[in-house]
């Protein structure tokens, strides 16, 4: 995924025709590895985003925003202090390394004419942005390097600056097509392809040498061909920006068309390297930061869930320890039958069970220190506390089962949110019932509440379709007709679906349409065909004190669907 050699020196190309000769006007930044240049570039106002983070380094125009902290920090000053108002007049790539170097006349605190260097290195972990004057001496660095890092090349201010050690591997665009062939008929045919060539050549990345194997077909005979092809295209310039997607997620980019993947991930192309890097890690960043804000709110759910589980646990083991409280009558009942044969300090009471039909003999524990009457009451107020207990765990339990129930839908639709929005209706609904605390001094959310998923079918009737519990009960109950009709799978967490068909009877292509976005919306859209139960919304009602998405409904029909996701595309609005 980091930035290769060749890929740098197509984005070097395409920086000098955009930002060559632009004047900073603004420095920023926004993250502790990222920075925002402000520009003005013939009349147009550009941004240049520099990353120096060990998995995200780049250099490229970019059109996202970013919000800054409230206090800039150290070397942000620095740079706003030398380079506001300087101008880029070189944009470099040295050796052939993955760095740039801008080249930037601007002005000391003299006001005097002065010429500096921003060393951009993306070099993995060691990825760095470093300021140098014109006599080569580092004015500071984005990361210093110390002396207890590598003892060779110290990043320090007032220091010699020095380039990044080559390595020990022959730079692939620097060695003639015979060389280049000569190292190919080497290669051990035991030893794989692309193996080889990351290990032989500098400049080349895993992507692309895992790219030239597959294009190879396993034939070794083949390699000095497809090195060469790849020579041709990039001494000739024909690098163009190519995008890998997969299951929708951003997987990988480069200046080649990819086939490796086959039909399992698709290509995107971009009009710039810009455009895709900025495409690339926008997408990128905003999936992993859904993800970890999703993964958060999953946990929060699931520690909620658990506590709730074991409480349960426990209430139903108490609960089947009051099936006892009948037997505990009956002996209580025994001892009051038999209080005549009974003196204080008695251990045991041995006599007939008359509540068997053959009366055998039975034991009882007493209590010696009580007196008979005492151990009868004893037993009768064991017997009320049971009883009692028996109802009031009832109740307790079946409360319990029914959080337990919503808390499992909660974490089916976190499992399906598909914007930061969804998460965040999911977790207002949290807090609004109490299963996460409000933050202290919150702003309240602006804008219009984010509506149900609509789609339009084929016979052209609306569905709608719930994105959280909350908007299930208000589609449902309010935004939905009583002449509508509505769907749900059976017997598993899932959206509310409504056709908005106002008493008329849906076509059967409607009815089926609708039933799938049910079973796309719910805990089976991958198994398979699922039953999904429809009926008026008029035969729909939420019982009293009922969780949110929970509801009863009746005079209901049942029809088989299974999920079906281009047929979802196709239908959304």
């Amino acid at each position: 995924m980091p930035l290769d050699a060749i890929s740098i020196s197509a984005l070097a190309c395409e920086l000098r025709e955009k930002i060559l000769n632009g004047r900073i006007d603004k420095v920023q930044q926004p993250e502790r590895d990222m920075l925002l240049f402000s520009l003005r570039v013939n009349g147009e106002n550009l941004r240049l985003l520099i990353a120096a983070g060990s998995g995200n380094a780049r250099v490229h125009v970019t059109q996202s925003s970013f919000e800054n902290p409230a206090e800039p920090p150290m070397f942000c000053m620095l740079l706003r202090k030398y380079l506001v108002g300087a101008r880029i007049v070189s944009v470099e790539q040295p050796d052939n390394e993955r760095m740039l170097v801008l080249g930037l006349d601007c002005r000391d605190e003299l006001g005097l004419a002065s010429h500096k260097r921003l060393m951009i290195e993306m070099i993995g972990r060691s990825s760095n942005a470093i300021l140098v004057g014109d006599d080569g001496i580092i004015v500071d660095c984005l990361r210093r390097v110390d002396f207890a890092g590598d003892p060779l090349r110290r990043l320090l201010p007032g220091m010699l600056y020095r380039l990044p050690p080559k390595q020990a591997k022959p730079d692939f665009m620097a060695l003639t097509p015979e060389v280049r062939s000569a190292l190919a008929a080497s290669c051990d045919a035991e030893q794989p392809i692309d193996k080889w060539l990351l290990a032989t050549f500098s400049g080349l990345s895993p992507l692309i040498c895992r790219e030239l194997a597959y294009r190879c077909g396993g034939d070794i005979g083949c390699l000095p061909l497809q090195m060469e092809a790849l020579y041709d295209s990039v001494t000739e310039g024909d690098l163009r920006p190519y995008m890998l997607v997969q299951d929708g997620k951003p997987l990988d980019y480069s200046f080649l068309a990819i086939r490796q993947y086959g039909e399992k991930a698709v290509l995107e192309r971009f009009e710039s390297f810009s455009a895709l890097l900025d495409a690339f890690y926008t997408r990128r960043d905003h999936l992993e930061q859904q993800r970890r804000r999703s993964h958060e709110l999953q946990r929060s759910v699931k520690t909620a869930r658990d506590r709730i589980a074991r409480k349960l646990s426990s209430q139903r083991e108490e609960l089947k320890r009051t099936e006892e409280r009948e037997a505990v009558r009956r002996r209580a009942e025994l001892v009051t039958a038999n209080l005549y044969r009974l003196k204080k300090g008695d251990r045991v009471l041995t006599c007939e069970d008359y509540y068997e039909p053959d009366c055998p003999q039975i034991r009882i524990e007493l209590d010696p220190l009580k007196t008979p009457q005492q151990n009868a009451a004893a037993l009768f107020k064991e017997y009320n506390k049971l009883k009692a207990a028996q109802k009031h765990l009832t109740v307790l339990v079946e409360q319990a089962e029914q959080q337990l129930d919503y808390l499992n839908s909660v974490l089916d639709v976190i499992s399906r949110a598909e914007t930061e929005k969804d998460l965040g209706d999911i977790r207002r609904e949290l807090t609004e019932t109490g299963y996460l605390r409000g933050q202290k001094n919150a702003k309240p959310t602006r804008g219009k509440a984010q509506g149900p998923y609509r789609f339009l079918s084929d016979d052209g009737l609306e569905i709608l379709a719930g994105r959280s519990n909350l908007q299930n009960d208000e589609l449902t109950l309010k935004t939905a007709r009583r002449t509508d009709y509505w769907l749900h799978v059976q017997k598993l967490h899932g959206s509310h679906v409504i056709i908005r068909c106002d008493g008329l009877e849906p076509p059967e292509r409607t009815l089926l349409q609708a039933a799938s976005i049910a079973v796309y919306y719910s805990q089976g859209r991958d198994g398979g065909k699922i039953p999904v139960d429809y009926t008026m919304v008029r035969f729909v009602r939420k019982p009293s004190g009922a969780l949110p998405g929970k509801v009863i409904y009746t005079d209901y029909k049942t029809v088989a669907a299974q999920s079906d996701e281009d047929l979802i595309q196709r239908l959304k609005r």
